[in-house]
């Protein structure tokens, strides 16, 4: 079965290619768009149930083995994240048709001939950022979702947009460059970038050449992650953007980075120094990034805030380099993809029904739109980790990790999250005081980007923001098979050995 591990880059590469020679017939778009996606999601399944129930699953690209050639892997994590991506692509892709349907006739409508092509590929990248079984297939991966995430940021062409992806590219020029740097620097080194062979050749490193390798790594994956001090680009990019495209990128791309850091640190870089510093970061990201949402007025730009600051618990998990932290962290991310995502989903409806998502400007939500505030109010509660949704089930096995680990530094960890959790909860409990429970706001002039306030919200939108309100929600009633998978899936991480001999048949680097 292992001729299923390219499908998932394979397919959206192709769709993409289709939906461009479609271009001038929209409706067959967005069908080819959803048939990719949908056997995208099928294929991700399949090979979950396959790494749950054997080794990793490996394809040599052009049949030229490692490590010569380019390895693609699907290992217990990496089916994981395929399975999660796939499925919040796909209800997003649905509600972009939604809101593309019902703003046909609108002059800043998207630009759907660009969209559906740029999405498959940002697709694609994604994808093959998991599956890489080398640094430059990874590498390539990253620039591949960052080819297309600089045109469907930009999308509608308006100042704004332009401006705060202008900051986005630089940004993420900066991180590609970086890490292309350390790829250089890690072939001179050890002659190989085959993630499985150098699990044994950089130990042969000196220890200041293996820390500055791995520094590198960790700085270029930490811009991506948007790790404090690295993040103070993304509030500022990512809430510009149509709501489709802002979803996106909450949920997946931070994520992408930090699944890089989890990849290399526990194949590469086992025993390194890196985890105290990853520590102090997890910290620092948690409580600033919560601080900044706090004091924010936007909805957008407070969910941008509690994005950064809910990637330190992923941090966390990884700092903390045991079996237990891993899970835990593994577990927060198939979490915190589907709720923020999900949030930034009902953030645009919020939007299209109030004309804004300046909290001081909206007002009566729950009686204007009660379904709209059921489709906010569960994953807000989910995000704060309120019991006993899956938030507080994956924050809960991160603090019994912490606690187990029992040094200063995790202890601090361990109250900085408790810390970060209430402050989450009260920034949200604003959002729902302000946009849902207060007296409606008398009209005010839009600005050039706002949506037109009090417009239907179309079945298409609602219905996919919905099913991630589910499956967001259907994650407490799984936790304890998804725990175990985890679970399985750090495990795996830490061995090290099935990922090295599924790559090299069996024989060691």
């Amino acid at each position: 079965m292992t001729w299923l591990v390219p499908l998932p880059v394979v397919m959206p590469l192709l769709g993409a290619a289709l939906t461009l020679l479609l271009r001038r017939h929209p409706t067959l778009q967005r069908a080819v768009s959803l048939i990719v996606l949908s056997a995208t999601l099928a294929v991700a399944a399949a090979l979950l149930a396959l790494t749950v129930t054997g080794d990793p699953l490996t394809v040599a690209v052009g049949g030229w083995a490692a490590p010569l050639g380019i390895v693609l892997v699907a290992d217990r994590l990496a089916a994981l994240m395929l399975v999660v991506s796939a499925a919040v692509t796909l209800c997003v892709l649905v509600y972009s048709i939604g809101q593309g349907m019902a703003d046909a006739d609108r002059d800043d409508a998207t630009p759907v001939a660009v969209y559906h092509p740029a999405y498959l590929i940002l697709t694609a990248g994604v994808t093959n950022a998991f599956l890489a079984g080398d640094l430059f297939n990874l590498y390539v991966g990253f620039e591949i979702l960052l080819a297309a995430s600089y045109v469907l940021i930009t999308l509608g062409g308006t100042r704004g947009r332009i401006r705060d992806g202008t900051t986005y590219v630089v940004v993420s020029l900066l991180s590609s460059l970086i890490f292309l740097t350390a790829i250089g620097l890690t072939y001179a080194a050890t002659g190989t970038l085959n993630m499985a062979q150098l699990a044994g050749r950089l130990d042969a490193l000196p220890a200041s050449l293996q820390l500055a390798l791995q520094s590198m790594l960790l700085l270029a994956f930490g811009i991506k992650a948007a790790v404090f001090p690295l993040s103070a680009w993304l509030p500022d990019s990512y809430p510009t953007a149509i709501a489709p495209v802002t979803a996106v990128f909450a949920g997946l791309l931070t994520k992408v980075g930090v699944y890089a850091i989890i990849r290399t640190q526990t194949l590469l870089f086992p025993d390194g120094p890196a985890p105290g510093v990853v520590l102090v970061a997890a910290l620092l990201t948690m409580i600033v990034g919560i601080l900044g949402a706090v004091a924010q007025s936007d909805i957008k730009r407070l969910l941008s805030f509690t994005l950064v600051s809910h990637i330190g618990y992923m941090l966390f998990g990884i700092g903390l380099a045991s079996a237990a932290g891993l899970s835990g962290a593994i577990f927060y991310v198939v979490h915190h993809i589907i709720i923020q995502t999900t949030l930034f989903l009902a953030a645009g409806l919020i939007e299209r029904r109030g004309g804004t998502t300046t909290m001081d400007r909206l007002g009566g939500l729950a009686r204007l739109a009660p379904l709209l505030g059921v489709l906010f109010f569960l994953p807000a509660l989910n995000l704060a980790g309120i019991p006993p949704f899956s938030g507080f089930l994956g924050k809960l096995g991160l603090l019994q990790a912490g606690v187990a680990e029992g040094g200063a530094l995790a202890w601090l960890l361990v109250a900085g999250s408790v810390a970060t959790s209430l402050l989450t909860l009260y920034a949200i409990g604003r959002v729902w005081n302000l946009a849902f429970w207060s007296t409606p706001q008398p009209p005010t002039p839009l600005d050039d980007d706002d949506a037109v306030a009090g417009r239907e919200l179309p079945r298409l939108m609602v219905g996919s923001t919905l099913a991630l309100v589910v499956l967001g929600t259907g994650l407490t009633l799984v936790s304890g098979p998804l725990y175990q998978l985890t679970s399985g899936a750090a495990a795996e991480l830490l061995d090290r050995a099935p990922y090295v001999q599924a790559v090299f048949a069996e024989e060691s680097p």
